[in-house]
């Protein structure tokens, strides 16, 4: 799909230079020649002329008798006989260069830039990173792909590691001790580990590596299933000095000990469709973004992405279909007694298929999950939205938490811009 695209955008934007140059010829210039630039200088000498005119010939220095008066009369009769050598010189005598006038006019250029942007931003599209793997296979957090130091390739070296960065998002790490002591390892919010290497009274500098390097799933799920090993090392947890729970190995590693090798994956990037909803209502499907601020049992000030399953007045459950898999049971999300299969992501999680060819594994299916039990009935009220990730075995989702109230939703995901992969595009 993202091919496809390409090629369609390569193809409009070929296309639209094409007629350019046409319409360019058909008026008798050549595009880029000496013609065509002074054909654009004398546009930009005329237009400034005018705008000068408008802009200043109401004022009583330049509509008197004086010296002021008289010269906007000959820039008046200038512009209008197309005289372009008398409109530059009576310019520069009205309209003098300021200092610094490059410098101003990329200051105006920028301020209204960050201005434009920032509307966009607050009204139609928002960038936003995906951090942890609740939503996969759909959609990826930052994760990590093992890999031994002597497989690393020269793609993996400075400066050349940047180039494969930009394109892929995947960056070769290599963790290593910077003296003897033990690693501890502090959960963030943004899918990454805080690991350092404590001992001897001193604590080495900060490695970032994402969660599932303790993980196969990259979730946020509270009782997602941990190994709990990193090549050797096993873990047990610890309380903190601020009452956060930390992993400390079990074992004290020598310096210079490699503690992971791998590639630091980032996490996928997409835009944040702020306008759709004005125009019509969340369904079952849409994948939403919301902001956590007063939702309790979440982490405050930050924003989540699930997919909405549920919307005002409905009632669901995940009710027993009667099958199993290497997870246990299964189940079946069920809306107002209904088994809702659209749009085409909700029926893939609900038949446990593969979101790709490439996908490792399919879908685990909706399932029950924190203190929700297979079969029990929830009912959302006038202004409530019932969201879960597609990663349902790891995802901390509102089977913890319960519902998401209405004036939280942010929008709704739009399309993966970056990094480029079989997900890139739009978001079903």
């Amino acid at each position: 799909m993202s091919f496809d695209f390409l090629c369609a955008a390569a193809t409009v934007a070929g296309a639209i230079f094409v007629l350019w140059c046409l319409w360019s010829l058909c008026w008798g210039v050549v595009p880029f020649s000496a013609k065509a630039k002074r054909r654009k200088t004398e546009k930009a000498v005329f237009t400034a002329a005018r705008t000068f005119i408008l802009s200043y010939e109401d004022l009583p220095d330049y509509c008197g008798e004086g010296r002021l008066a008289r010269r906007m009369q000959e820039l008046r009769e200038a512009w209008t006989a197309r005289n372009l050598g008398g409109c530059q010189e009576l310019l520069e005598f009205l309209d003098p260069p300021k200092s610094w006038a490059a410098g101003r006019e990329w200051l105006d250029i920028l301020v209204v830039s960050i201005s434009v942007a920032m509307a966009f931003r607050a009204y139609f599209y928002e960038p936003f990173n995906i951090p942890t793997g609740s939503m996969q296979p759909t959609l990826y957090g930052n994760h990590s792909e093992a890999c031994m130091p002597a497989d690393a390739t020269v793609w993996d070296t400075t400066p050349l590691k940047w180039c494969k960065w930009l394109v892929t998002g995947r960056m070769y790490q290599c963790c290593t001790a910077p003296f003897a002591g033990r690693v501890v390892l502090m959960q963030t919010n943004t899918g990454h580990y805080d690991m350092r290497v404590q001992g001897s009274g001193m604590v080495g500098p900060q490695m970032l590596v994402p969660t599932d390097v303790l993980s196969g799933e990259g979730g946020d799920a509270p009782d997602a299933r941990r190994r709990q090993t990193l090549n050797g090392l096993t873990f047990h947890q610890e309380r903190a000095g601020n009452d956060s729970v930390c992993l400390v190995s079990n074992e004290v590693v020598p310096a210079g000990h490699v503690i992971w090798s791998g590639y630091v994956v980032t996490g996928d990037f997409l835009f944040v469709n702020r306008w759709l909803w004005n125009f019509r209502h969340p369904r079952i499907g849409d994948v939403m973004i919301f902001n956590t601020t007063g939702i309790q049992g979440l982490a405050q000030g930050t924003h989540y992405i699930k997919r909405m399953t549920g919307t005002p007045g409905n009632r669901l459950k995940f009710e027993p279909d009667g099958g199993s898999d290497r997870n246990g049971p299964t189940c079946e999300l069920v809306v107002n007694g209904t088994r809702p299969m659209g749009p085409e992501r909700v029926a893939q999680i609900q038949k446990r298929e593969k979101f790709h060819e490439s996908a490792a594994r399919p879908y685990d299916g909706y399932r029950p999950a924190g203190a929700l039990a297979a079969g029990q009935e929830i009912q959302l009220g006038s202004d409530q939205y019932f969201a879960c990730g597609d990663n349902s075995l790891n995802s901390y989702d509102s089977r913890y938490w319960g519902p998401v109230p209405a004036a939280k939703l942010c929008g709704i995901a739009g399309g993966v811009f970056w990094p480029f992969s079989h997900r890139w595009g739009q978001i079903r």
